[in-house]
Parts: structure tokens; sequence; C-alpha cells
């Protein structure tokens, strides 16, 4: 199957699912609105828990290009883990398949997927990698932290610097979940950000 069609199905049931809750999506829905029988669906996905595993890893994905698209937006490395925390709190707002892999929170309405690997028989790159370990909270916080790290230390900082970076994009991103969970007033995000980025 073309990677537009898997991306088309995907998008069918991103959109089925704002409008209704996982358990009341039906794969024949699925297919029709992405214009293709079920049996292609179940040939690209397997299973309807395998198409909310790929859902899952493709908003996943989406998130964290975000994240490298906040980090590579500015030259100062404040205002990259600004950015960063921004897009943090804006998507997850937004998306609630992001916002519960953020946070752990997955709502009735939502399919829950395990996030260890499961046994993958399909033939399907795309399935395989989505049949993989799914992103915890904890993990997303590292994989952020870390790549926020690459992105602003430059060649021949020392280790001690390093490790203080680390500290502060493991506070911006847990400051970035934080207002998921609790949306901060006026000044939001960039605010917080900026004054806890101040010391």
């Amino acid at each position: 199957m073309m990677p537009a069609a898997r991306e088309s199905l995907l998008d069918a049931a991103y959109t089925a699912l704002a409008r209704r809750p996982w358990s009341a999506v039906r794969m024949v829905d699925v297919a029709a609105a992405a214009g293709v029988s079920r049996q292609t669906l179940y040939n690209e996905f397997g299973s309807k828990e395998g198409l909310a595993r790929a859902l899952v890893r493709r908003e996943a994905d989406g998130y964290l290009a975000g994240v490298e698209r906040a980090l590579a937006t500015h030259s100062d490395a404040r205002e990259r883990l600004t950015a960063t925390a921004e897009w943090t709190a804006a998507l997850a707002r937004d998306n609630a398949l992001v916002r519960a892999m953020l946070t752990g929170c997955w709502s009735e309405r939502l399919p829950a997927p395990t996030l260890s690997a499961v046994p993958s028989t399909s033939a399907v790159p795309a399935q395989r990698r989505a049949d993989g370990p799914l992103p915890s909270p904890g993990d997303f916080v590292a994989l952020v932290r870390d790549r926020a790290v690459v992105v602003i230390s430059g060649p021949g900082i020392n280790k001690s610097d390093v490790a203080d970076l680390a500290r502060s994009c493991e506070l911006v991103v847990r400051l970035a979940l934080s207002c998921v969970a609790a949306p901060p007033g006026e000044g939001g995000v960039a605010d917080l950000v900026r004054s806890a980025l101040h010391r």
C-alpha cells in the first residue's frame, strides 16, 4: 500500500476519534472515509489495536517533529526552550492523543494501547515500528530534554555545563507538561519558562 493511503486511513481514524469515543469508531467507517476497502485497512494495520498503535505513533512523531522545529526557530537558548514549551502546551491543548501521551491520562474516549511492544506479524515496516514500544510520559521528557541539550550545547561545552543545561531543559519540559494539566493564566507558558530560566 502507498504511504499516502496509510496516511489517509490514519487521518480518517483521527477524524473519527474527534467525533466519537474510540470504542464507537468502526473499522468499516474508517476505511470508507479513506476511500479504501475494509480489507485494505486490515492488511495495513492488522486490527483495530494495530490502527490505534499506528495513530498514537504518528501523533508522537508529529509532536517530536514539532519539538525539532521549535528548537530550530531561534538562536537564543532561552527562546528555543520557550518555543518548545509553547509548542508542547499548544499541541496538547488541541490534540487529545498527544495530551494523553504526555500526561499518561488516557480518557475512556481514547484508545489506550499498551506502551510496551506487541508481537508484530505485519509485513508493513511502518506497522512493525508502530507495534514496537510507544513512548511513556517519562520517555517524552527524556527525548525532548536530550534533543534540546544536543541542539543548544555547542562543541567544547564542559560536562558540568551540560549537566546544568540538561536540568534546565528538563525543568522546561516538565513546566510545559504542568501547563497541559493546569493551563496558566495571562502571560501563559512563555512567561513561566522565562522566569524559571532567569535564575
